[in-house]
């Protein structure tokens, strides 16, 4: 049996990384992975050697350096078209099971909406770089864009999240409308994060107990 792959989506300051870190915990013993099947969390832009490196000129290049916006987008596809076939794959096929922070949605949202990028264009990169391999599941942890940069008003800005609020509004309402689309799962991510664990929690329940 094939592994499952599991995509957490949503804004800067929606609690993704604290959720991966309750699902890295709580998934293992939940009684819905298969007994042999080990849980692996990664990430893009970075989840590999090479996704490491393209990490830092994506969001950290000073900003003469910084790419144009469809280098940037093809850059993202770079990194995902490694991360598939470097690890993501391979671990599927294991019978593994994946959690990746961030995976196409954010490229539609970011690049698609953000930047007004060609759709059309964007979509035929992800069917070339997911290279089949599509999400079982993706949770959105939809946040405003007022109270995510009100959690982050005290950490160092990445280059994306230096675009400032008009972008975001971009992107978060790009994110309701893939959600939408692509039927994902969509979190409230306002209130306490013990809630939106628990809620995580149900959800997954529901969708891999059938």
């Amino acid at each position: 049996m094939k592994g499952r792959l599991i995509a957490i989506e949503g804004i800067d300051g929606c609690g993704k990384s604290t959720q991966i870190r309750h699902l890295s915990e709580w998934l293992p013993n939940s009684g819905l992975m298969p007994e042999n099947a080990i849980l692996h969390i990664t990430r893009e832009p970075g989840g590999t050697d090479l996704g490491k490196s393209l990490r830092k000129i994506l969001l950290h290049a000073p900003k003469e350096e910084s790419p144009s916006p469809l280098t940037e987008l093809l850059l993202y596809a770079a990194d995902r078209a490694q991360h598939i076939s470097q690890v993501i794959a391979p671990l599927l096929e294991k019978g593994d099971w994946v959690i990746t922070d961030r995976f196409s949605g954010s490229t539609l949202a970011y690049q698609g909406f953000g930047r007004k990028l060609n759709i059309d264009l964007i979509n035929n990169l992800e069917s070339i770089a997911t290279q089949g391999i599509s999400p079982d599941i993706t949770l959105l942890l939809n946040l405003s864009v007022k109270t995510s940069l009100k959690r982050r008003q005290q950490q160092t800005k990445d280059r994306i999240e230096g675009e400032g609020y008009d972008f975001l509004e971009k992107v978060s309402s790009g994110f309701a409308t893939i959600a939408k689309e692509r039927n994902w799962v969509i979190i409230q991510a306002e209130k306490n994060a013990s809630l939106i664990s628990q809620e995580i929690e149900e959800q997954l329940y529901d969708l891999l107990k059938k």
